[in-house]
């Protein structure tokens, strides 16, 4: 999901500040939230780990340009259904900004608008988790319909964003829509494999549901 260099020209790459920044404010309203529930070095714990893992997806796990982005296999359901919301927005902040300095500075350009896909794609997950698990319905019991419509508005609003950081940057037109037609079919594949690695994530949670240290590792609603 990474946007293309030159995608977005400098004059019209302000507004990805101001989404990126209302992101960051809101992600972090999740993390005080966090601290005043589960303590500061739950939050410390989980958001270093989620953002080694970020970095990892980025990295190392296989990716591919497709149209106007990249494929990428970024497991946001994954790490939100264990790690909570605000541990993963800030795996997914750091991870890019790691990626971005110190791996692809060609990126950096693009940051403000990778930062704002990425989260806006938890939040709304995260919005739709609240309407669709019930509050008695443990995360490790889900259903794969449950991680499926989960992993569905993640992958979605991603693609949704790039169509938008697409169309804003280069205009409407035959070539565009076909380009971004094309990273959103490819992007959605990602469906197919993303369900059952939450299910097999859950699954390995589960068995280790009492251990020691789990509930420094896990959301609350993991287990509850």
């Amino acid at each position: 999901m990474h946007i293309e260099p030159g995608l977005v020209d400098s004059t019209k790459i302000v507004l990805s500040y101001a989404t990126a920044a209302t992101g960051a404010a809101f992600a972090a309203k999740l993390a005080f939230e966090h601290v005043r529930v589960d303590g500061l070095p739950s939050l410390i714990l989980r958001g270093a780990i989620a953002t080694v893992l970020v970095f990892v997806f980025f990295e190392v796990f296989p990716h591919m340009p497709v149209g106007v982005s990249e494929v990428h296999l970024i497991l946001g359901s994954s790490l939100f259904l264990i790690f909570g919301a605000a541990p993963t927005a800030i795996g997914l902040v750091a991870g890019l900004m790691i990626q971005s300095f110190f791996v692809s500075p060609a990126d950096l350009p693009q940051l403000g608008m990778n930062v704002t896909t990425l989260l806006a794609a938890l939040f709304a997950m995260q919005e739709v988790a609240r309407r669709i698990v019930p509050a008695n319905l443990a995360y490790v019991d889900l259903s794969y319909a449950h991680v499926f419509r989960l992993s569905l508005v993640f992958q979605g609003t991603i693609v949704a964003w790039v169509a938008f950081w697409t169309l804003y940057g280069q205009g409407l037109s035959a070539a565009t829509l076909q380009s971004v037609a094309t990273f959103g079919a490819a992007y959605m594949t990602v469906l197919l494999l993303e369900p059952l690695v939450d299910m097999a994530v859950l699954a390995g949670a589960k068995a280790l549901r009492g251990r020691p240290g789990a509930a420094l590792l896990a959301s609350r609603r993991l287990y509850a």
